[in-house]
C-alpha cells in the first residue's frame, strides 16, 4: 500500500468508514467499487456521496462512500448530458445543469428524479432555463473545495470546486481585482461597454473559452455598415451566452483604466488577457459593478446568480 493510500485508509478510519476490497482511487472512485448503469451498487440499494477531504497533495477529484439510495421516479425523457462532467473542478460559481434529450412536461417529476448530495452540506434550488435544461445551484456561491455527487439519468457525475477566485470589475474605477479565497492576487485596468452598448452589471461567471475566438457583431444584429465588426480576438473566456467575453483588446490598452470603449465586452491588455486566461476555470464568478447599463438578466444563459 502506498503512503498515500494508508492516508486515506487511516482517513477513513477516523471517520469510522471502512475501506472495502482495495484501497481506492483518489479520482471521483467509490471505496466500493464502480456502480452499475442503475446508480445502485449489486442489489443493496446503495449510491455513492462525497467524503469531505481536506488538501492532500497529489489527491484530486471525489473520494465517495455508499449510502442508502432514496427511491426516485424516472422522468420522461433520457438524460443527454451533466455539466460539470466528471471528475472536473469547477469555480464556486458554477451551477449543476442536466440537459433532457427531449422537452419535460412534468417538471416536478424530473426534479425529483436527480439526486445531488455535498461535502460539506450545501442548500440550493433546483430551476429551469428551458423545457429540456434543469439546473441547481446553492443559495450562495460554493464553499471552495466542495465535493458534489449528482445522480441523474441512472449514471452518477462526481465534482468538486476549486478555490475561491472571484473577479469584479467596477466600473468607477475601470479595473478587475481578482481575489483568490479573500486575497487580492491582480489587479487589472480594463474597459467595459460604451453608451448603448454599456455592459450589464450583475454576477456571471466564466464559461467556455479559447486561445482564438471570432467576434462578429451581424450574429447579435449589428451589422460592419453599422459600426458592428468581424475580428478575432484571443485568450477570450466568455461570460454570458449574449456575447460578453473577457479577452485581449491590444487596441484599446490606452482607454483602459480610463474609459469605456467596447460593445460590451470587458477589454484587457494581452499579458493581463492570457493571465486571466491562465488563472481562472469554469464557473469562477465575474461581478460587474457601479457601471450605467441595465442589471444582467436571470436567463441569459450565465446569469444564473441574478435573480
Amino acid at each position: 500500500m502506498s503512503r498515500r493510500s494508508r492516508f486515506i485508509a487511516t482517513l477513513l478510519a477516523a471517520a469510522g468508514l471502512a475501506v472495502v476490497g482495495p484501497s481506492p482511487a483518489v479520482s471521483a472512485q467509490s471505496l466500493i467499487g464502480s456502480t452499475g448503469s442503475t446508480g445502485s451498487v449489486g442489489a443493496l440499494g446503495l449510491e455513492s456521496a462525497p467524503l469531505p477531504t481536506p488538501a492532500i497533495p497529489g489527491l484530486s477529484g471525489v473520494l465517495t462512500i455508499p449510502v442508502p439510495a432514496p427511491t426516485r421516479p424516472q422522468a420522461e425523457a433520457e438524460v443527454s448530458s451533466v455539466y460539470p462532467t466528471h471528475g472536473e473542478t469547477v469555480g464556486v460559481a458554477q451551477p449543476v445543469m442536466i440537459r433532457f434529450d427531449q422537452p419535460i412536461t412534468d417538471h416536478a417529476r424530473a426534479e425529483a428524479a436527480v439526486g445531488i448530495r455535498t461535502a460539506p452540506p450545501v442548500g440550493g434550488k433546483f430551476y429551469w432555463i428551458s423545457d429540456t435544461e434543469l439546473r441547481w445551484r446553492p443559495h450562495e456561491f460554493w464553499p471552495a473545495g466542495t465535493s458534489v455527487t449528482v445522480w441523474a439519468g441512472g449514471r452518477e457525475t462526481a465534482f468538486r470546486t476549486g478555490d475561491a477566485v472571484v473577479s469584479t470589475y467596477d466600473d468607477n474605477t475601470h479595473t478587475v481585482t481578482v481575489t483568490r479565497n479573500g486575497q487580492v492576487v491582480r489587479t487589472m485596468r480594463a474597459s467595459a461597454g460604451r453608451d448603448a452598448y454599456a455592459t450589464h452589471n450583475g454576477i456571471y461567471y466564466n464559461g467556455w473559452r479559447a486561445r482564438e475566438v471570432r467576434m462578429d457583431s451581424s450574429t447579435w444584429g449589428l451589422s460592419r455598415t453599422d459600426g458592428g465588426y468581424d475580428t478575432t480576438v484571443e485568450n477570450g473566456v466568455r461570460l454570458s451566452y449574449d456575447g460578453i467575453f473577457i479577452h485581449s483588446a491590444p487596441w484599446s490598452v490606452a482607454d483602459q483604466g480610463v474609459r469605456n470603449v467596447s460593445h460590451g465586452c470587458l477589454n484587457l491588455n494581452p499579458e493581463d488577457a492570457a493571465w486571466y486566461f491562465d488563472n481562472t476555470r469554469n464557473g469562477d464568478p465575474f461581478i460587474v459593478m457601479n457601471g450605467p447599463g441595465r442589471q444582467l438578466g436571470a436567463f441569459d444563459g450565465q446569469g444564473d446568480w441574478n435573480y
